[in-house]
């Protein structure tokens, strides 16, 4: 027996083959439950597979009957299925506690979590930016942490899928990484994805929150109607401020727009004549591209504004009004109501 293989782990193994050799006799069921549960042994204690087949066929040396290499065949087999399904488990349970513990990251439940977490490479006194990418293609997801732990290391990438987006945690210290993560994203994913950015947070509460803040920019993206392909939380963080007192915006919003709900071709083009200007810094032939209507439209349509609601984006205090008063719009999905126009 090999040196580097525990001996019970072929126990009875010498014998089968001499039995075979004599009688030309196959290993049993019986035989081969144990040759299996020998494998699966052999993966639990990190024995290597090449090590174990090379002990079962160095005790065959020196049986030269013709009637050893079936038996010898059977062994081996039974060995390696149970030594993979051993490893097929092991992966599994591996798996189901990486599930585990993003779960908990992420949701805050700080039991054994600092422990845990060096399991996985993270150390939480640390800073962490959090991304998330919505709009999962197959197995992408697979290969981007693939790549990702190829260039930077297992131990400072996590990625992970959660609740349809693929979540991806990396240090704050590595910006890069932040940067391959979408550039991935974007050559692997159909059109349609978007990749959130969370600001850099310390500790377990601020993976938590940087989490929470990716997976938000994302949503006031779609609400704001955004274009962009990445959105940064640090970016949008006036929002979160309107929102945080909910009636004086819904307030705000009525008071300031609803005189254009009876407009003549209803409202929706003067608010995207708003955004278009505001997005323009104010330049009216830039807002005209951007809509795809001429310069003289883009200032008629700017005067029934005015008209229909007495501010106008040229006056710097009323413009202020207005952008809010249209940012809220979309945050609220407004009109809540639509009455019949004029």
């Amino acid at each position: 027996m090999s040196p580097r293989v525990p001996a019970e782990l072929l126990g009875g193994h010498l014998r089968t083959l001499r039995e075979a050799a004599g009688t030309g006799r196959l290993p049993g069921r019986d035989e081969l439950d144990a040759y299996r549960a020998g494998g699966r042994r052999a993966a639990e204690l990190g024995v290597p597979l090449r090590h174990l087949v090379d002990a079962a066929l160095a005790a065959a040396e020196g049986l030269a009957a013709p009637s050893v290499l079936p038996a010898l065949r059977k062994a081996v087999a039974a060995l390696m299925e149970g030594y993979e399904k051993a490893q097929l488990a092991a992966l599994r349970e591996a798996e189901r506690e990486r599930r585990a513990f993003v779960d908990d990251l992420l949701h805050g439940r700080a039991e054994r979590l600092a422990e845990r977490a060096e399991h996985f490479g993270l150390r939480l006194a640390e800073s962490y930016v959090v991304t998330v990418a919505r709009g999962l293609a197959g197995t992408g997801a697979d290969g981007i942490e693939r790549d990702l732990t190829e260039r930077f290391g297992s131990h400072n990438i996590l990625v992970a899928v959660r609740d349809g987006l693929l979540v991806c945690v990396v240090p704050a210290t590595l910006p890069a990484a932040v940067g391959e993560f979408t550039h991935h994203v974007r050559s692997r994913f159909p059109a349609g994805w978007r990749v959130g950015v969370g600001r850099p947070q310390r500790g377990p509460g601020g993976i938590v929150a940087s989490y929470r803040e990716a997976a938000g920019a994302l949503d006031l993206a779609d609400r704001l109607g955004l274009k962009h392909d990445v959105v940064k939380a640090a970016d949008l963080l006036v929002f979160p401020v309107l929102l945080r007192d909910r009636s004086a915006m819904e307030d705000l919003v009525t008071s300031v727009l609803s005189p254009l709900l009876h407009a003549r071709g209803g409202h929706e083009p003067l608010l995207e004549t708003l955004e278009a200007i505001f997005a323009a810094h104010g330049n009216q032939t830039a807002a005209a591209r951007r809509l795809g209507v001429s310069a003289r439209a883009v200032t008629y349509r700017l005067q029934r504004i005015n008209r229909l609601t007495g501010f106008s984006p040229d006056d710097p205090t009323q413009r202020f009004t207005l952008e809010t008063a249209v940012l809220g719009a979309r945050l609220l999905d407004w009109p809540w109501e639509q009455p019949g126009g004029e």
